[in-house]
């Protein structure tokens, strides 16, 4: 990674330290304004997948502040391929936004805003690998949504899939008896779903 890249990277970090020194419970109304980011290993890893494709639609589901999005596009530039980042929030795509472009990252991205699930099913491309990462409820209707969209051999990779967790069961189960995936759980970071799609 060029130099951009590290600094960029690097204020990330300082800014998720900062958000560890925090009491874990944000105050009402304050939650979504948290920085909730990947971290480094879950970054590495996400960058190591998606680079090893060629030439690929990267999908992100859950911009946040932008953080695992400069891993990625970064896979994306080396790969060939673009990166496709979707949020709900205006203000944290600009901020993402704002730290692609000192990256030099920002020609490799198309920042969306607006209704995860719909904007899957608006997309016109099918995608190649996709980090699922934004409100938990939400995992599975974007699983579903996204299905038709997957290309062979698509590779997604869903974040804070840790054991025991009740806000994701229903997704790690539906994705687990789809005879389409292969799909296995990984403890990197907050612990991580990875599975890959074969068509029939």
């Amino acid at each position: 990674m060029d130099e951009k890249i590290t600094t960029v990277l690097d204020a990330y970090h300082e800014l998720i330290r900062e958000e560890h020194a925090k009491p874990r419970e944000a105050p009402v109304g304050e939650q979504d304004r948290r920085l909730r980011a990947v971290g480094p290993s879950t970054g590495q890893l996400i960058n190591i997948i998606a680079r090893s494709l060629k030439a690929p639609i990267i999908l992100e589901l859950g911009t946040s502040f932008g953080y695992s999005g400069i891993w990625l596009a970064e896979a994306a530039r080396a790969s060939g391929g673009r990166l496709i980042t979707m949020e709900l929030h205006d203000y944290k795509s600009a901020f993402a936004r704002e730290m692609a472009e000192k990256a030099g990252l920002a020609d490799y991205i198309d920042f969306m805003v607006g209704d995860a699930v719909q904007m899957i099913e608006d997309l016109k491309t099918g995608v190649d690998f996709v980090l699922v990462d934004l409100w938990k409820d939400l995992y599975l209707p974007c699983l579903k949504a996204l299905r038709p969209k997957l290309n062979d051999g698509a590779i997604l990779v869903a974040d804070n899939i840790s054991p025991g967790r009740e806000d994701v069961r229903d997704y790690v189960a539906a994705i687990r008896i789809m005879p389409d995936m292969k799909s296995l759980p990984l403890p990197v970071g907050q612990g991580l779903e990875i599975s890959r799609y074969k068509a029939a």
